[in-house]
């Protein structure tokens, strides 16, 4: 049995709702919500699909409107569960939905591109973008069930395959290296979707991811680490508008930082170059992208949402696998050392 078949087996067995509303964009909802809609309802449950259009642009409060008015179309109670079946964005828009319909109700994720599968399924913070800035307006709303079958991967474009492998990466560096290691022995058979090779990568990755959320849910200490490579990562989605997609702009912000770090907390060079070295084999970027200013970067990092009186804290790791404790997991950092770990010659985008 497939996991989507045991999804089936368990949504028609315990359904965490009285009325499925599976939330899908326009560009998954044909290859897999559809799908999955017509075998619960051949089980008899009772179900709806509501698609928004797919890209970052529609993480917003307008399209989140749009479904919460279809939701009261669709008479849509406190017996109702979302369904996220997706990427990161349906993930984190329809677990936002959940959040705050009738003040939270269930929310099952089925992430189906690799970055929503390797970090942004995981963990329950949800989110709508304001305009440039990332995840400003959101809730902590864990989900129900975490289904993840990477036979689906199958349909993703290259590009959008290889970005969540920036996900998976992170984790090695900032939670074990043993992942990091493996990413690196395994890079052909992954980037061949060997399933054997994904289903165990991808594990690993769930494990990782939610053994750190469960114990710190609302980020007030480890789970910060997570967000190494995403204060640059997320600045430069914003000032390129996000045609840097977010994988890619995570792997040059865990260049850049991994820069930083090597200034300010002793990472060794040999580590940041194997780092370089597994995004480049990836086909990940490590530079910044042309068009993307050092001085707009500094500009869009005040705007993080981690950013406090207009201090910026970055999670900066010690070594691959390696982070600080306690209350030094993340750190504000003067802006000459950022200018200094941004200042490193550009590179096209993959």
């Amino acid at each position: 049995m497939g996991v989507l078949d045991a999804l089936v087996e368990d949504l028609s067995a315990s359904p965490p709702g009285d009325r499925l509303f599976f939330v899908s964009d326009d560009r998954v909802a044909p290859l897999h919500a559809e799908p999955l809609l017509a075998r619960v309802r051949a089980r008899g449950l009772a179900a709806e699909l509501l698609v928004f259009p797919a890209g970052e642009a529609s993480k917003n409060r307008e399209t989140k409107a749009a479904l919460e008015d279809r939701l009261l179309e669709l008479g849509a109670g406190r017996d109702a569960a979302i369904v996220a079946v997706g990427g990161g964005v349906t993930g984190d828009l329809a677990g936002f939905l959940a959040a705050t319909w009738h003040r939270g109700v269930p929310v099952v994720q089925v992430p189906t591109s690799l970055l929503a599968m390797t970090d942004a399924a995981l963990g329950g913070k949800t989110a709508v973008n304001l305009g440039p800035a990332k995840n400003l307006v959101g809730a902590f709303h864990q989900p129900l069930a975490v289904w993840a079958d990477v036979s689906v991967l199958r349909t993703q474009d290259e590009g959008r395959f290889r970005e969540g492998f920036a996900e998976m990466v992170k984790l090695g560096v900032v939670a074990d290296v043993s992942l990091f290691r493996r990413v690196e022995r395994e890079t052909a058979s992954l980037l061949e979707r060997d399933p054997a090779a994904l289903s165990g990568a991808v594990a690993e990755c769930m494990r990782l991811k939610g053994r750190i959320a469960s114990r710190d849910e609302r980020e007030a200490g480890r789970r910060a680490s997570l967000n190494f490579g995403h204060t640059i990562g997320h600045a430069l989605e914003a000032v390129t508008g996000f045609e840097l997609h977010h994988g890619h702009a995570v792997a040059v912000g865990m260049c850049v930082e991994g820069r930083i770090a090597a200034e300010l907390t002793g990472f060794p060079g040999r580590h940041l170059e194997r780092l370089e070295r597994a995004l480049a084999g990836l086909g990940l970027p490590s530079r910044l992208p042309p068009g993307a200013t050092i001085d707009a970067v500094l500009a869009a990092t005040r705007r993080d949402k981690k950013a406090r009186q207009g201090r910026v804290r970055y999670a900066l790791p010690l070594e691959l696998g390696r982070m600080p404790a306690g209350a030094e997991v993340t750190r504000v950092v003067d802006d000459a050392v950022v200018v200094r770990g941004l200042a490193a010659p550009r590179g096209e985008l993959d």
